[in-house]
């Protein structure tokens, strides 16, 4: 056998499943059809940590509310920057009252605790920035913020150096059953395996049965606010519109503010803009940093043990609440492939992400130590985020480390200041080309669809 163990999918659920697994004496590889881990996660700083209460289905709402207690360890073990921030559920009018009531019954029901009914009075003073009329809220102390693809990535660099073998850029083509184990088939090679994992959600192949995965979606439109917004509120703020609309904001791990509108309408700029108004107060449009749309799936995430006992797990569908969820997950999966095989917890199990430093943050005596160390963190590339060119190098050599600019992005945060990256994208793109020993013209924006530089001008001789 090639590997007792083979991680289908390199997202946020794969690279967890390998953290996990590499904890112990086991022989894994992940394969990723991507340049890069993580590509599926929503390029946006933030992402909300539930607690369950949101959740009308049962299930979701207990892998939630596990995930949830998780996520103080696992983001202090794995040096992920991660906030608790109450959450408001506002209620308008009576009819909203009532589904506050609704919500807030089946949460304690479910023994979900320090959460609470507020009246308006209560409310104006947790967020005096409210600028509409309110009834009652329903007030949880359990939710927090997250960088999703900063998660997604520490996983799988500590996964990494604990053994995990990543092969990017393969696409599983099959996964067949042989006498003893599996056979995975990719673009590239066959490898045989013990057990599969397969994280990559409505891919079915010859070991599948042929059922469709159905997917209940609506779409997120989002405002990324600059830092200095002049509305600052505390808490996560959720409200329902006259159109049924799900309108809220997230403060960021970064100090600016997302403002969104959930919508089964795919709604553009103007409407979102104004839809958000009627909540924030008026936005002056200088201190939106970026628009995204996203889609936001309401699926049973299924976790598929039914082949066990041949060794093939299928984690299916896809929910919004993905990210609160994925510790929980990634430790039941564990615990089967555990119980199933007899392999022992590793002796020197490495479980702490290697270093890496954020000039922003530092102080400038700290800058001063290693701008001596390595003069590359004395070189400032993006002006807006303050990222050094020692940063984006380390962002590349690093385990795992970023080959499109994408993956600088997501790795330093350059680009996601006012400019755009018009000031320092050309000397991304050539710091990019330097380190990975290629030219210009190979270099990409994300996949290999994407080439920066699609040809020179003019050759020369």
């Amino acid at each position: 056998m090639d590997y007792d163990v083979l991680i289908l999918g390199g997202g946020i659920i794969g690279c967890a499943v390998a953290y996990e697994l590499s904890k112990y004496s086991l022989n894994i590889a992940l394969i990723e059809k991507d340049y890069d881990i993580a590509d599926d996660v929503a390029l946006v700083n933030s992402s909300i940590v539930y607690d369950g209460i949101e959740c009308e289905n049962t299930l979701m709402s207990k892998l939630e509310m596990m995930g949830n207690k998780m996520f103080d360890d696992i983001s202090s073990q794995i040096n992920v920057p991660f906030k608790r921030c109450g959450s408001l559920f506002i209620a308008q009018n009576v009819k909203q009252e009532e589904v506050l009531y609704k919500i807030y019954n089946r949460a304690i029901d479910r023994g979900i605790n320090n959460i609470e009914i507020l009246n308006s009075e209560d409310i104006y003073e947790l967020e005096p920035n409210l600028n509409i009329k309110l009834t009652k809220a329903l007030y949880s102390k359990n939710t927090g913020i997250v960088c999703p693809y900063d998660l997604a990535i520490a996983y799988g660099e500590i996964a990494f150096d604990n053994g995990v073998k990543f092969k990017l850029e393969e696409e599983v083509i099959d996964i067949q059953q042989i006498s003893k184990g599996f056979r995975v088939v990719t673009n590239k090679n066959k490898f045989t395996c013990k057990i599969v994992i397969n994280t990559t959600p409505g891919q079915n192949y010859t070991i599948d049965s042929k059922e469709k995965v159905y997917t209940e979606k609506s779409n997120i439109s989002y405002f990324l606010l600059e830092n200095d917004f002049n509305v600052e509120f505390n808490n996560i703020l959720n409200t329902f519109n006259e159109d049924n609309e799900f309108i809220y904001t997230v403060p960021t791990v970064q100090g600016n503010m997302i403002a969104a509108v959930n919508s089964s309408n795919d709604i553009g700029y103007s409407d979102t803009l104004k839809k958000i108004s009627k909540v924030i107060g008026n936005i002056d449009e200088n201190k939106i940093n970026a628009f995204y749309k996203w889609p936001s799936y309401k699926d049973t995430i299924i976790i598929d043990e039914s082949l066990i006992d041949k060794g093939y797990i299928k984690v299916v569908g896809k929910h919004y609440g993905q990210i609160t969820m994925t510790p929980s997950i990634a430790r039941i999966v564990c615990e089967t492939i555990v119980s199933n095989t007899s392999c022992l917890p590793k002796k020197e199990f490495i479980n702490k992400r290697r270093e890496f430093y954020r000039f922003r943050d530092l102080t400038n005596e700290q800058r001063n130590k290693i701008i001596k160390m390595d003069n590359r963190y004395g070189r400032i590339i993006c002006r807006c985020q303050k990222v050094t060119e020692g940063e984006i190098v380390d962002a590349i050599r690093r385990p795992l480390g970023a080959r499109t600019v994408e993956g600088v992005k997501r790795r330093t945060g350059v680009t996601f200041g006012g400019c755009k990256g018009s000031d320092c994208f050309a000397s991304i793109v050539s710091i990019l080309a330097r380190e990975t020993n290629k030219k210009f013209t190979d270099i990409v924006k994300d996949s290999k669809n994407s080439k920066i530089i699609g040809s020179r001008i003019k050759e020369f001789n």
